[in-house]
Parts: C-alpha cells; sequence; structure tokens
C-alpha cells in the first residue's frame, strides 16, 4: 500500500513540475513578446522628450538627459491639430456608425435569411477582398471628382462606409447564435427586422465592438486616400497633419513623436474600454461555419 501511494505522490510531483515548466515558458513567451511589442511605444515616449541634439546620437538612450516637456506644447501650436482632432473624430465616428449599420443588415441576410445566390453571392463579396487598394485608388478618385466631393466630407466618408471584412466576421458571429432562437422568434410574430434589433445585436456585442474598434482605428490613421482628397488644412486629419514635421531638408524627430503620442492617445483609450469585448469577439467569431 506504501508503494502505490509512494508511486502516486511520485506521478503528482511529475505532472506539478511538468504544468509549472509549461507555464514558465508560456509566461517566458508571453513577456518576450510583449516587450517586443511594446519597446516601439517605449521609443516614441523617450524620443518625444528629448532635445535637438540626443535625437541624432549615434547610439541608442532611452532616457533624455533632462525632459522636454515643452515639445508637446510646440507641437500641438506648430499646426492646427485642434481641427485635425476634430476632423478625425468626426470622420471615423460617422464612418464607424454607418459601416456597423450596413454590414450588421448584409451580414443578417447571409447568415440567416435564405435567397437565391446567397453563396454564390457571398464568395464574390469574400473575393473582392483579394483585390489591392490601390489598384481602386485612380476609379475612387475619378468618381469623387465627377461628384464633385473632392475637398469635402463626403469624400472621406462615402466610399469607406461598407467593408467584407466587417460582413464577413458578423456574419461567422451571427452563424454560432442557434437557428431555434430565429424560428421561435418567427413563430411568436416576430418579424426579421426586430429580430435583429432585439436579439442578434444584443447578442452580438463582441463582434460590434470588434468591427467599430477595427474600423474606428482604419478611419483614424487613414493617410493616403485623405491626402489625395483634400486641398486645404481644414479638411486634413491627424496623420496627414504629422507630415508638417517631416520636409525636404530632415524630420523634427521630437516634435514628431511628440505629435505622434498625443494622437495615438484616443485609440489607445478606446482599446482599453473596449479590450475585453475585442476579445470576445476574435476569439468567438468562427465557431461554426
Amino acid at each position: 500500500m506504501a508503494r502505490y501511494e509512494m508511486l502516486a505522490e511520485d506521478q503528482q510531483w511529475r505532472y506539478r513540475l511538468s504544468h509549472f515548466i509549461k507555464r514558465f515558458f508560456l509566461y517566458a513567451v508571453l513577456i518576450g513578446g510583449a516587450l517586443i511589442m511594446i519597446t516601439p511605444f517605449v521609443w516614441m515616449l523617450s524620443s518625444s522628450l528629448k532635445a535637438p541634439h540626443e535625437i541624432s546620437l549615434k547610439y541608442i538612450k532611452w532616457l533624455p538627459e533632462s525632459p522636454q516637456w515643452q515639445n508637446y506644447k510646440i507641437a500641438w501650436e506648430a499646426a492646427p491639430f485642434a481641427m485635425y482632432f476634430k476632423n478625425s473624430f468626426f470622420i471615423a465616428t460617422v464612418c464607424m456608425l454607418i459601416e456597423v449599420t450596413f454590414s450588421s443588415l448584409a451580414a443578417y441576410a447571409f447568415a440567416k435569411m435564405n435567397f437565391f445566390g446567397k453563396n454564390v453571392l457571398f464568395v464574390l463579396f469574400l473575393g473582392t477582398m483579394m483585390i489591392p487598394g490601390e489598384v481602386m485608388l485612380i476609379p475612387n478618385y475619378m468618381t469623387m471628382v465627377n461628384f464633385g466631393w473632392i475637398d469635402t466630407y463626403y469624400a472621406l466618408i462615402v466610399p469607406w462606409t461598407v467593408s467584407v471584412f466587417s460582413i464577413f466576421l458578423l456574419r461567422q458571429f451571427f452563424m454560432s447564435i442557434p437557428h431555434e432562437l430565429f424560428e421561435a422568434a418567427v413563430l411568436d410574430g416576430c418579424s426579421k427586422f426586430r429580430y435583429l434589433l432585439t436579439v442578434m445585436l444584443p447578442l452580438s456585442k463582441p463582434a460590434l465592438a470588434t468591427v467599430m474598434l477595427f474600423k474606428f482605428i482604419g478611419s483614424w490613421n487613414a493617410f493616403l486616400w485623405v491626402l489625395i482628397m483634400t486641398n486645404t488644412p481644414r479638411m486634413r486629419t491627424i496623420p496627414v497633419g504629422l507630415t508638417y514635421f517631416v520636409s525636404d531638408v530632415g524630420a523634427q524627430y521630437n516634435y514628431l513623436m511628440a505629435a505622434s503620442t498625443f494622437a495615438m492617445a484616443p485609440i489607445l483609450i478606446l482599446f482599453l474600454l473596449l479590450q475585453k469585448q475585442f476579445i470576445q469577439g476574435i476569439a468567438r467569431t468562427g465557431l461554426k461555419g
């Protein structure tokens, strides 16, 4: 009996040791990855507080000798960043709301409704994701010119209010919701649109938060399209405004890093507020195809 107890204790000890080693390596990999990901942000914050002569050093200097907090004030006043923030926030918010509306309706149709050619149409939708955005740049530009939308909010919002990726993400999440709920609601006299509003969307908060976060970040960081579509500073956004610190003779990296820091702050706050729903949305999407 004692022998069996010793064998059991030995096996239990081996299991605990193996479990400890696995968790040790797992946390080591996660911590290493976190350090790699956070290093550019630490360097950005450090550079934003450096004096001009510290930026051009040949060796890496993580901490400035004397933090130059005035860099943030100088960077803010160097360009009309208040206007850029207003434009970026307005464009990103409107694009996000319109895309969530359209994507929810399209994803609901592909997930829960039956109509002729549904699968073929969905495959064609997915096929458009393989077309590089640069290919559509000139046709979209010519369309905006013909509409007379150059240097207007219409050109910065309307072409980006529908996303195949968002439709696909929401469709996969909608399909993970049991179809029996839909059938029961229809039997109780619930319309399809009411079922979407009262059942599908409340159950899909993680996926909706994911779509909203992706869209807001994408619109906030948009650069090339805004640069092409705008002719005056009153319509430009933060990414275009950051180019103020870059010229033919070089870049003012300390001011550029300071401006990049306060430009990134809203995105960081939004992610911290929605990170729980974002992680759930990514983890649960595609459980049922």
